[in-house]
């Protein structure tokens, strides 16, 4: 992966490395100014703040409780701890970001509980994979199952439907577990399912959310939503001491009321899957390639020969490679337009043909 990081792009360009990648939409950049116009009281305890917490309660049409932190890993790894005890276990897909990408801070946060990986098909876990790692052992020496963690979208760009989702949950009652859900692409799922936000996280058995924010548009700050709103006791304190209770907490909670007010944060996350679905099409034409996981939100994983993936790189296209030797990620983002992806795919079609040869 590191690999992507040693390119020089060309200036300007957008690329399709992560939605991270993007700059701050337009709808997020104006309330941000705004936010900065004259004093507000610190700590959460302002207008914007309050304002972004009703608006998401409005989004999923019930009570819940909204914290705001600075980022995903802290979002997921706070919430889950809010969830386990230490001698408990989380429940995650082996490819799951939890896992691969937070530095332990999952484990960290909650002194200790051990992350337990499950396999399976295109990104997701299954009701069985669950039973079979609670029934795998069930004696005092054994980390305790106590929560299961659900990324959507998934980590290869897959999205759990509502079906799916219900029947994680089932599971999890039957073995009194409870849901988590990774949400740093959740608009991107929305988007891909054509549902109510609620169809997929309280009225499918939520306990907790993890609403990302950056990859929809904002600049900084994710949002941690507790269906179960007794999770949420001191939750606050979880925050402070984690160092995630900003200062100025506006400029953090002001971006979601640009996002939320008028649907942007779902008119972005189609546009982006859009792109995503026109660069699958284009790609799909080539020889050579293959795709490599059903495309259901903004993500496209393609499998390439080696000296393209170089060839690539070396024109200034930046883009993850991170599953086995030729498997590349190609994210679409909120302001990724077809120009971008009629040149890279110029630039991956030329070099396919060069490779025939």
């Amino acid at each position: 992966m590191s690999r992507v990081l040693t390119v020089q792009a060309p200036a300007g360009r957008r690329q399709f490395g992560s939605d991270n990648y993007a700059g701050i939409c337009p709808e997020a950049w104006s309330a941000l100014k705004k936010a900065n116009e004259g004093h507000a009281r610190g700590y959460g305890d302002d207008e914007w703040t309050a304002q972004a917490a009703d608006l998401l309660r409005e989004l999923f049409e019930t009570k819940c409780e909204v914290f705001f932190v600075f980022n995903g890993t802290a979002a997921n790894s706070l919430a889950l701890a809010s969830m386990c005890q230490s001698y408990h276990s989380i429940l995650c897909h082996e490819n799951a970001h939890v896992e691969n990408d937070e530095c332990g801070a999952p484990e960290f946060f909650s002194n200790g509980t051990k992350v337990l990986l499950l396999s399976g098909e295109n990104g997701k876990i299954t009701p069985g994979a669950i039973e079979r790692t609670v029934l795998k052992r069930t004696d005092i020496h054994y980390p305790k199952p106590r929560v299961v963690s659900v990324t959507q979208a998934t980590e290869l760009g897959t999205v759990y439907s509502v079906i799916e989702l219900k029947a994680i949950w089932g599971m999890c009652k039957r073995f009194g577990l409870r849901l988590h859900m990774d949400g740093a692409r959740f608009a991107n799922a929305v988007a891909s399912l054509g549902c109510a936000p609620r169809e997929i996280t309280w009225e499918a058995g939520l306990d907790v959310l993890s609403l990302g924010g950056t990859k929809n548009g904002t600049a900084v700050g994710d949002a941690v939503i507790f269906f179960n709103r007794e999770l949420a006791s001191e939750f606050d304190y979880r925050c402070k001491q984690a160092g995630q209770l900003a200062s100025k907490m506006r400029f953090l909670s002001a971006p979601w009321v640009g996002m939320l007010q008028d649907g942007a944060w779902l008119r972005h996350a189609r546009h982006a899957n859009a792109m995503a679905a026109y660069l699958e099409n284009a790609i799909r034409k080539l020889p050579e390639v293959r795709i490599m996981f059903p495309r259901q939100a903004n993500a496209v994983f393609v499998e390439l020969p080696p000296p393209v993936i170089h060839g690539l790189w070396d024109r200034g296209w930046m883009f993850y490679n991170f599953i086995g030797e030729g498997g590349c990620r190609l994210m679409c983002a909120w302001d990724t337009i077809e120009e971008d992806v009629d040149a890279f795919v110029g630039d991956l079609r030329s070099l396919v043909l060069q490779t025939k040869d």
